[in-house]
């Protein structure tokens, strides 16, 4: 338990974890089957807790920006249902959707925001490393799912399945759409444009991608803290915090820069409301 003291998952998330991390045999019958019939989200992080993680100074700045893309999401969606109800058509909105994702910034704007990378880049530390490399591995998908996890041990049986499957097609659709629009807009990641902040990615001299914007990342999390808010409202304050960590470990490790952040967080708020707002299949 001593690796989460400074880490505010909520208890039972925490008891998860570390009774996962102690002895499969301690678990209830349903988390044991999750932790030894494969790599499910319970088993990775329980294999690997978090380390500390990044301070509230650190992370507030841009979680603040993070957190206005939400208007923004709320007003552009209010113009998909007036045009299409709530019926489900995943191929129509995904398309909608990257339309209302601004094009990308200015080079000269894109440079200045390199330099800011550059700079953080500097600050960075031994404990700032691992925390980044924690969160870039299990922030697309695993916290979330995790999270979720937890809250379906206490709603009915009907509602956390239906809970489950809208999250999972969250982040699959945040997933297709960021792609998409990555490979649309051609911006290369600062480590692709300075190999010096990413030794470790060995980039091939003349290399355009991989591309960052958007974050894949910054649009994963942002749906699933659409749906998770919705489904435990009193959680709302620690998926945002987990949101703000992820968010912030990507430029801290320069793999993007702000505006690739502010963009994935947009589509995937408007990813979320529409797997809220969604009926049929």
């Amino acid at each position: 338990m001593s690796v989460l003291r400074n880490i505010r998952w909520p208890y039972a998330v925490i008891a998860v974890i570390a009774v996962a991390v102690a002895s499969v045999g301690l678990l209830r019958p349903q988390l044991a089957a999750v932790v030894t019939g494969g790599p499910g989200a319970t088993a990775v992080i329980g294999q690997n807790p978090p380390p500390t993680l990044f301070t509230d100074a650190e992370i507030t700045p841009l979680g603040k920006q993070v957190a206005a893309q939400r208007g923004k999401a709320d007003a552009l969606f209010a113009g998909w249902t007036a045009t299409h109800g709530t019926t489900r058509d995943d191929t129509a909105f995904a398309a909608w959707a990257a339309q209302q994702i601004p094009a990308p910034p200015s080079a000269t704007a894109r440079t200045a925001e390199l330099h800011q990378v550059q700079a953080l880049a500097k600050t960075r530390t031994a404990a700032g490393k691992k925390a980044a490399t924690w969160l870039e591995l299990y922030g697309k998908s695993d916290i979330w799912k995790l999270y979720q996890h937890d809250q379906r041990e206490l709603v009915p049986a009907a509602k956390g399945t239906d809970e489950k499957a809208r999250l999972k097609s969250a982040l699959s659709l945040a997933k297709t759409v960021s792609d998409q629009l990555a490979a649309r807009d051609k911006q290369p990641a600062p480590f692709v444009l300075d190999p010096s902040l990413r030794p470790d990615k060995q980039i091939t001299p003349g290399a355009k991608g991989p591309y960052s914007y958007p974050s894949r990342h910054a649009a994963r999390s942002a749906a699933a803290v659409t749906l998770l808010s919705a489904f435990a409202p009193h959680r709302t304050e620690d998926y945002r915090w987990m949101q703000d960590e992820v968010v912030y470990s990507r430029v801290y490790m320069a793999g993007h820069v702000q505006s690739d952040i502010l963009a994935g967080t947009l589509l995937g708020d408007l990813i979320g409301d529409y797997e809220l707002a969604a009926k049929g299949n």
